[in-house]
């Protein structure tokens, strides 16, 4: 390659500068300095085109430091464990934003404010704003809210009585405080929780318009059709610029009937923004055995603890963690194994008894000791860490126990 074309070729080298290199013959120890500039220029354009097309992961990179997170240990067995029936994975349905493809490197964690002690009394509960919001739940419904008497759900004194009676009196100190706020009206009833829980209990429940079927059993179209119709309906209530449906179920019962559940939460402008809203600001309807609805709860937690944005891990090294057993589960068999893992997603545990609200990989795996005779399986739910190992105290590992 001639002097003229190998310094266009590594950048734009001052015109004069190529002139002098080719044609400058004069000056023995100009032509020298010129040629040794166009070599320290390539070879500088050598070295950054290398760093730029070596993969990053080769290069150490040092993890900000922020506060470490503990997992939370509650355990749920008398709940039995989290666990799906179904012929096949893709039967268990849902609309969580996340998937493979997006390009997160962070998510936000939060310290939940509620706390618990040995003998799961809570702590931390906050009722002013607990009053704001029943209120605010009840403007969304177009009650009046100057005149709508709010009580607590504090045991009378005959209740305290009977239970003092029946344990001799051994009872926990704050076993009769107060973990929620009631206002009913015109057979409307909103209970707000600790966690920021609204429960809103219609009596008479509300009868849907012919054509409309609301059950236990409808099939996706039907719950698909009321859940439009749902989000016109309840728009106010709902109080979202973009409501997105969340059809989520999809799994049989032991009489082998599939069911369907109906949610909704807000859109975003961003990724992050989505996918908490999708976990945390979200709203249920149910119905009663007479297809009529009878409840709705809006979930709201309160988020105002931020912790950090923390890094996070892909889907393939959580995979790993996996295999490995560092996970929790209600289930109580070990992990199978790779072959059995039917599906993930990226979610947050949203439990009022997380010490912090973080997110997971949720893998569904097969059961396969489970697969009845008429070809129903059963999928376990294990979970792991999605925030990097570094910042964790205390990674899970299996050891053949329930844990959640």
């Amino acid at each position: 390659m001639k002097t003229e074309k190998l310094l266009n070729a590594i950048g734009k080298i001052d015109d004069n500068l190529i002139y002098g290199a080719v044609n400058d013959a004069k000056t023995k120890k100009k032509n020298i300095w010129i040629k040794w500039s166009a070599a320290a220029a390539f070879l500088a354009f050598v070295i950054f085109s290398v760093t730029q097309f070596i993969p990053k992961s080769n290069f150490t990179e040092e993890l900000p430091k922020l506060p470490m997170l503990s997992i939370s240990e509650t355990s749920n067995e008398a709940m039995g464990f989290e666990g799906y029936m179904a012929y096949e994975i893709s039967e268990l349905v849902n609309a969580n934003p996340w998937n493979e493809n997006m390009e997160i490197s962070t998510l936000p964690v939060y310290q939940n404010p509620l706390s618990y002690d040995e003998n799961f009394i809570e702590h931390g509960a906050d009722f002013t704003i607990m009053k704001t919001y029943l209120l605010e739940v009840a403007n969304r419904l177009g009650m009046d809210t100057v005149n709508l008497p709010i009580s607590d759900n504090t045991p009378s004194a005959e209740e305290q009585a009977a239970v003092l009676e029946k344990t001799n009196g051994d009872i926990p100190d704050g076993y009769f405080n107060p973990t929620a706020v009631i206002a009913e009206k015109n057979g409307i009833e909103i209970e707000v929780d600790a966690s920021l829980t609204a429960k809103i209990t219609f009596d008479p429940a509300v009868t849907l318009p012919d054509g409309y079927v609301f059950s236990y059993d409808s099939s996706y179209d039907d719950i698909a059709s009321v859940a439009e119709y749902l989000k016109e309906t309840y728009k106010d209530l709902l109080g979202m610029d973009n409501p997105q449906i969340n059809i989520y179920g999809g799994d049989y019962d032991i009489d082998l009937q599939q069911s369907y559940k109906i949610e909704f939460y807000n859109a975003a402008n961003n990724l992050t923004d989505l996918i908490l809203n999708y976990n945390f600001n979200r709203t249920a309807f149910y119905c009663d055995e007479n297809g009529d609805l009878y409840m709705a709860r809006i979930f709201q937690p309160d988020l105002s603890k931020k912790v950090a944005d923390y890094p996070i891990i892909s889907a393939k090294e959580a995979k790993e963690l996996l295999l490995n057993g560092n996970y929790i589960t209600t289930v109580p068999y070990e992990m199978p194994g790779e072959n059995y893992i039917a599906k993930r997603e990226l979610v947050y545990r949203t439990s009022k008894h997380e010490k912090y609200y973080m997110p997971y990989y949720r893998f569904y795996v097969e059961l396969p000791d489970m697969k009845k005779d008429n070809g129903i399986k059963l999928y376990g739910v294990y979970y792991v860490p999605a925030v990097n190992k570094a910042y964790i105290t205390d990674m899970p590992i299996w050891d053949g126990s329930f844990n959640s």
